[in-house]
């Protein structure tokens, strides 16, 4: 039998040429690859050292303070977030103004920002503004008005005030809380005068729903003018509750009140005499002098205190119809006319050594 023809082989050449030209095309792929990756990376780290640098810029030391420990600034009323941001980069509170609004707009804090006085501590971050100021964690100023002065004397106060702006009425007497307030700078002195007014308006209210029953006196505004009376008569507070059921036992009685705070306020409209009063200023009629009227004058006569206002709403009850100073501050009370005198003829001969050793020592 004949042997079947063997199967020729196949050229080995042109495999050697595939394979070649294989291993240089996938060379060239990784080499692409690689350079490609090398781009990415390059990129990557770019993106990195810049948001790095960021984010030391937000979280990191800010500025040395110019002066002391604190970077004042003021942020004006209806300032837009890239005023807000510029004034901050010029009073020297943060380095770049750019990332402050980009870093607000982030945050979210770019639409509750506040106006106002800030004190930023030295080297605070940029995130430790943004908050300051998204927090609105102004510098407070403070405002006193003492216990006893007039409404007029209450608006002089507020004019004095350097950091307040606008005008003020002059509000009815009586009308005002003597108290310590808190104020920003720019704030309106007409709108810190209403916190005062709302102020004594629900202390009054209070004490109103809580006073004593059957006083001598029938409307919230007569209760100011007497608590006026008790404020101007004393300046010791332990004293105020005495001499509130003092004049409370004289008007129940119908007496007078004869006291002197009124008729000065009659003739000064409280501002200090400066002297004493005159036999003929005593005498002289007002609508005010309480030596010549009987029961409460047309109006107070200062703004009283929460201690005096509460004192007339709630008196303790005593006898006393009478009192004189006592050459201490105080003042000595008694029961009876006779007893009075006595305590007056007391206080004369005070009066006298206090003079006698006061021209010794000329």
């Amino acid at each position: 039998m004949s042997k079947p023809p063997r199967p020729q082989k196949k050229a080995t050449a042109p495999k050697r040429a595939s394979k070649a030209r294989k291993r240089e095309t996938a060379t060239l792929g990784r080499r692409l690859a690689a350079m490609a990756g090398g781009g990415l990376v390059v990129a990557a780290v770019a993106a990195l050292a810049v948001g790095g640098g960021a984010v030391w810029l937000y979280g990191g030391p800010g500025p040395k303070a110019k002066n002391g420990e604190y970077t004042s600034v003021v942020l004006r009323r209806g300032a837009s977030v890239s005023e807000i941001a510029g004034a901050l980069e010029a009073g020297g509170a943060i380095r770049s103004s750019s990332l402050f609004l980009t870093a607000a707009q982030v945050t979210g804090a770019a639409r509750r920002l506040k106006a106002g006085e800030y004190e930023f501590p030295n080297r605070a971050s940029l995130s430790t503004v943004l908050a300051m100021v998204r927090d609105g964690k102004v510098v407070r100023h403070q405002v006193t008005v003492p216990e006893g002065v007039t409404s007029e004397m209450v608006v002089e106060i507020l004019q004095r005030s350097p950091v307040l702006v606008g005008d003020v009425p002059t509000p009815p007497e009586g009308a005002v809380l003597p108290e310590t307030y808190q104020v920003e700078r720019g704030e309106e002195r007409a709108a810190v005068l209403q916190r005062m007014m709302d102020d004594r308006d629900k202390v009054l209210n209070a004490l109103w729903e809580q006073r004593q029953a059957g006083l001598p006196f029938q409307t919230k505004d007569e209760a100011v003018t007497l608590a006026s009376i008790v404020e101007k008569e004393t300046a010791l507070a332990s004293e105020r509750p005495r001499v509130a059921a003092l004049f409370t036992n004289r008007l129940r009685l119908g007496m007078r009140l004869d006291t002197d705070p009124t008729v000065i306020y009659g003739i000064t409209r409280g501002r200090p005499l400066g002297r004493g009063l005159r036999r003929s200023e005593l005498d002289a009629f007002t609508p005010y002098n309480t030596y010549k009227i009987t029961g409460l004058p047309p109006t107070p006569i200062a703004n009283p205190g929460r201690e005096a206002l509460a004192a007339v709403m709630n008196p303790p009850k005593t006898d006393e119809l009478y009192f004189v100073a006592d050459g201490t501050g105080g003042h000595v009370f008694a029961r009876t006319y006779e007893e009075h005198e006595r305590n007056v003829a007391q206080w004369r001969r005070i009066e006298r050594e206090a003079k006698a050793s006061e021209a010794a020592g000329n």
